[in-house]
């Protein structure tokens, strides 16, 4: 991949494992998917949409690289290339809209929640995985002085103040508790779930399985606890209703 590209638009999923899973079976926790149209902007090469193939032959991506489209084309059906603030769709189409980590890389992340908004169908639901400023670690990678862009994981970003932290950032979004049901500000709904996860630390687990085990049973324990709110991403279900 382009290193730019990759700066800018992030690293699409390439490979399914237990944190994809994992976060596959939250979304099945607050809206069934079974024969449901749903769609997932920001596809990049389609893992999600191939997941949702398992429950539903109506399963839709947008993705704005056209690179990408056109590998997740090859193997799927109903791909297209499409700006997020720009979605190829009519009005109440979606019975699930999915934005997994995509957000914090558009050029507008009010205009693409109100796109989401509209091509959902009244009752359906708008699921969002966005970073968490919180934790810390910048995933994204940073700016650092002297060094250029360094990819990796870049501790305590986020907890600098805006101006400092936007310049070692400014590829990248990062998000506050609330910050992301605010998007939604004006558009009828409602908050069905607002909370945050941690990593599936596939990572770890491939190469120290105690270390990773340990993690994922004591952080996913912290997941029920104010403490939550240092985990990696926010995890949003909002419903389309009046």
């Amino acid at each position: 991949m382009n290193g730019d590209k990759a700066i800018t638009l992030g690293h699409p999923s390439y490979v399914w494992r237990f944190g994809q899973e994992r976060r596959l079976n939250l979304i099945r926790q607050y809206t069934p998917l079974d024969g449901r149209r749903v769609l997932d902007i920001g596809c990049g090469v389609g893992m999600y949409v191939r997941a949702f193939r398992r429950f539903t032959d109506e399963a839709y991506g947008v993705e704005y690289d056209r690179e990408r489209a056109v590998e997740a084309g090859r193997s799927l059906p109903y791909i297209a290339q499409s700006a997020s603030e720009y979605l190829p769709f009519a009005d109440n189409t979606f019975d699930v809209v999915l934005l997994h980590e995509v957000i914090e890389h558009v050029a507008d992340d009010r205009h693409t929640i109100r796109e989401a908004h509209r091509v959902t169908k009244w009752g359906g639901v708008i699921v969002i995985f966005a970073p968490n400023r919180l934790f810390p670690f910048e995933t994204h990678g940073a700016y650092l002085p002297r060094r250029g862009y360094v990819f990796g994981n870049i501790p305590l970003v986020g907890y600098l103040p805006d101006p400092l932290r936007d310049r070692l950032a400014p590829h990248v979004r990062a998000y506050l508790p609330g910050d992301v049901r605010r998007l939604f500000r004006g558009l009828p709904g409602r908050v069905v779930v607002e909370t945050a996860i941690y990593p599936g630390f596939d990572n770890v687990i491939a190469r120290r399985p105690a270390l990773g085990a340990a993690l994922r049973r004591v952080l996913y324990a912290l997941e029920h606890s104010p403490l939550k709110w240092l985990g990696l991403s926010h995890f949003v279900v909002v419903r389309k209703q009046f």
